[in-house]
């Protein structure tokens, strides 16, 4: 038999005893301390707080587009916008421009009118007709044609200007895209769409047919006569035909001795000093070296214009002609520096920010680029002058200035010897 104690808990042996309850109706184990009934106030701090009641979205306005703005650097501001510096070169040409009234007359104010009006109606008529926005408020087109006119000759025919500004405006800028795009001076595209399509206009209509032109009496041709017969004899033609007689071992020795005296009074003291005047024949507004330098000196100060491409430019033509530019003994290097359009071109054409590189170094390869460029067109070209060409030749190659120049970005391969 066996014991009382042996007999488990729960249950008895198998010839007695009661049977253990299933498991679902045993007695509930005590819940541990930590799963106790929580209290009143303890249900009342477990109760999760109310979300706060958000504003009602505010409906968008009708028509008006939200959008995310994302650019690239830089992101400051500057408060001169195309307009502001568009006038500002306006008033920078202005010392030029009354230069050229004095001197030639009030017809010049005609050609600037006429060649700044028809910019303007072109570039116009041609952003409405590709529905693109009208920009005719921030001035450029004006610049355009007054720097086109700039480039014409006193006595040319009303309407060439109008064809210069439609060649300027439609082929040089809108053609590529507009203001920031084009790749060429638009003015200068002008100038040389009218100097291969009228060469005559453009190279002797400085003087009138009919009442002569107002040319200095040092001003002489090796023909013997004055320049007022000659339709070429700007200051520059008459050197290079100078240049020619020295250059010719058959000339005789009454043409090296008047090639020797016009040398001589182009680049002596007088002769010079019209130059930097203004009161020599040529186009309306680069004959007078003094007043673009006063125009250009403003845009400097006013940091619109990089004094790094007009030195450059400069100072490499006088290192050329210092070289190369000796015409019967003369050095003529300060006379190129002051004759014809260069100072036009080294201060107003090649610092146009557009067709420029970006960079200081890129601006000092594109201004002696052009120096060298219109240096060796004056001295050995089929023009007298190759300002115009060598801003071109250079605005071409201002992309290639430019990839080889821009600073490269960080961990870009280079990157330091930029």
């Amino acid at each position: 038999m066996p014991k009382d104690d042996d007999i488990q808990a729960g249950g008895t042996s198998e010839e007695g005893g009661d049977k253990p309850e299933p498991a679902d109706k045993a007695e509930a184990a005590p819940e541990p301390a930590d799963k106790a009934k929580p209290t009143p106030k303890a249900k009342a701090k477990a109760q999760p707080t109310p979300a706060p009641a958000t504003a009602p979205k505010k409906e968008k306005e009708p028509g008006k587009a939200y959008r995310l703005s994302v650019s690239s650097a830089p992101h400051l501001k500057s408060p001169e916008d195309t307009a502001k510096i568009m006038r500002w070169v306006l008033i920078a040409l202005l010392p030029a421009l009354a230069g050229a009234v004095w001197f030639q007359g009030w017809r010049s104010l005609m050609l600037v009118a006429v060649a700044a009006v028809s910019a303007v109606v072109f570039e116009a008529a041609i952003q409405l007709a590709t529905k693109k926005p009208l920009t005719v408020r921030d001035c450029s087109a004006v610049v355009t044609g007054v720097l086109l006119a700039f480039n014409l000759p006193y006595y040319v025919p009303w309407w060439l200007p109008v064809v210069g500004s439609f060649a300027a405006i439609a082929i040089a800028k809108q053609a590529f895209g507009g203001l920031g795009y084009n790749l060429f001076n638009p003015a200068l595209i002008g100038r040389a769409v009218l100097l291969a399509a009228w060469p005559v206009h453009m190279t002797t209509d400085w003087y009138s047919h009919a009442e002569g032109a107002r040319a200095l009496p040092h001003l002489a041709n090796l023909s013997g006569t004055t320049v007022d017969a000659v339709s070429t004899a700007t200051p520059l033609a008459v050197m290079k035909d100078a240049a020619a007689t020295f250059a010719n071992p058959g000339a005789a020795p009454e043409a090296l001795a008047q090639a020797k005296a016009v040398v001589a009074q182009l680049t002596g003291a007088e002769g010079l000093g019209k130059l930097a005047l203004g009161d020599v024949g040529g186009c309306i507004g680069e004959t007078s070296a003094v007043l673009l330098l006063i125009g250009a000196l403003v845009l400097v100060i006013k940091g619109i214009a990089d004094w790094r491409v007009p030195v450059g430019y400069l100072a490499s033509v006088a290192v050329f002609m210092t070289v190369f530019g000796w015409v019967g003994g003369v050095w003529t290097g300060l006379f190129h520096l002051l004759a014809g359009g260069l100072m036009l071109g080294a201060l107003f054409m090649a610092t146009d920010m557009v067709t420029s590189p970006v960079t200081k170094k890129g601006r000092w390869i594109f201004g002696v680029g052009c120096g060298i460029l219109a240096s060796v067109i004056r001295l050995w070209g089929g023009y007298p002058e190759g300002v115009s060409y060598s801003i071109l030749l250079m605005n071409a190659a201002v992309p290639l200035v430019d990839r080889f120049t821009v600073p490269k970005f960080f961990g870009e391969k280079g990157a330091g010897r930029a």
